[in-house]
């Protein structure tokens, strides 16, 4: 069992920069692997990044990173477009063989109630 908190969203001009946090407790954290997801208005829930993983849209404009000893994950988001408007949400599994593939939410076992990210032109 985990619990999932997100912070850092906001509002920011394209081109510009976040970095989502997402802070774990419940569990020893790296017990984990994390996951971010993003839901825009009107369409599903889509993979952004895990370790080692980016989807394309996002590819060399996002980095997820970790904090071991604060709990913590990260989402730096640079060179942001319009078209990055969303909640992102926080995923968490635990460490081990799974069916599905680790862009597939049903992957996840935990989520965070997610963050909003609104990218102005």
């Amino acid at each position: 069992q985990v619990h999932l908190v997100e912070s850092g969203g906001g509002l920011v001009q394209a081109g510009g920069s976040l970095r989502l946090s997402c802070a774990a407790s419940g569990r020893t954290f790296s017990s984990f692997a994390m996951a971010w997801f993003r839901q825009a208005p009107g369409k599903e829930r889509e993979f952004v990044a895990s370790y080692a993983s980016y989807a394309g849209s996002v590819k060399g404009r996002f980095t997820i990173s970790r904090d071991n000893a604060k709990n913590t994950v990260y989402l730096q988001m640079n060179s942001l477009k319009p078209e990055d408007t969303a909640v992102y949400y926080c995923a968490a599994r635990t460490l081990g063989w799974t069916a599905h593939g680790l862009g597939d939410m049903a992957a996840y076992d935990y989520w965070g109630r997610g963050t909003q990210v609104t990218v102005s032109s």
